[in-house]
């Protein structure tokens, strides 16, 4: 079926322009090179599932005019990824039927619980919590006939999570993406990969290390995103190969999921 696919936000864990940084990019007048923490929407069918809540969520929701939200999945627990729970309050308070589900692995389901006890522990008698529940993921999630299959990518040492969904996939946070992974990102329309900047990182791809991705898989569209003030929206698109851009915060694209 048709999808669109919404970048929230395209950025890295500071956000561009970063605080206290007099770099150009940071001063940028070109709104694409204004970049909220990073998090996806696929809308399809009426429904609309996110990736990950970032401390952003609120200025992308507005931004979006987001007014309902069906399900969120969670590639992993960094600051970045998390920190918009409380955030989803108004879109869980007239939610159907029952609570906002979430979707972690186990390991992130017990760290969220626990993060967020105030939420999940439920003893703060006055309200206005966010009426949510956690469901582990432990192999594809179906969701509203559509099927999201998690796919392991390395993030320095740790293994997280990115997701497949139809002909679109969107990995962010690796370091390393493994053989397994790699064969389950073939036949693409869009990808959606890490690019941090050009020079290395220890948890982080880089622009070369992601085109090599790319030279792998050829999907036919390919965006990075968690891009960090290294890199100026009009000039890295303009030394990409044909097929390859960076995202942008805003962008929606149209594919079938």
């Amino acid at each position: 079926m048709q999808a669109t696919l919404t970048v929230l936000g395209s950025g890295t864990s500071m956000g561009v322009p970063t605080i206290g940084c007099d770099c150009a990019v940071c001063h940028s007048t070109d709104p694409h090179d204004r970049r909220t923490r990073p998090s996806v929407m696929i809308g399809y069918d009426g429904r609309q599932v996110m990736i990950d809540s970032t401390p952003d969520f609120r200025e992308q929701a507005l931004r979006e005019n987001i007014t309902h939200l069906d399900a969120v999945l969670y590639t992993h627990t960094h600051a970045d990824h998390i920190l918009g729970i409380d955030d989803l309050r108004p879109l869980t308070y007239h939610h159907k039927p029952g609570k906002l589900p979430l979707y972690a692995t186990p390991r992130n389901c017990e760290f969220l619980r626990n993060m967020f006890r105030y939420i999940f522990e439920a003893t703060y008698k006055f309200g206005g919590l966010p009426q949510v529940e956690l469901h582990p993921i432990e192999g594809p999630v179906e969701l509203f006939g559509a099927r999201f299959e998690p796919l392991t990518v390395i993030h320095g040492e740790t293994p997280i999570l990115g997701f497949r969904f139809g002909s679109g996939a969107y990995l962010t946070d690796h370091s390393e993406v493994p053989e397994e992974t790699l064969e389950k990102l073939r036949g693409l329309d869009i990808l959606f990969l890490d690019a941090l900047r050009y020079t290395p990182h220890p948890t982080h791809s880089t622009v070369e290390q992601s085109l090599k991705i790319v030279e792998a898989v050829k999907p036919k569209r390919t965006f990075f995103t968690h891009v960090c003030h290294d890199l100026a929206h009009a000039a890295t698109n303009a030394s990409l190969p044909p097929g390859v851009q960076l995202a942008f915060d805003g962008m929606k694209l149209e594919f079938q999921i």
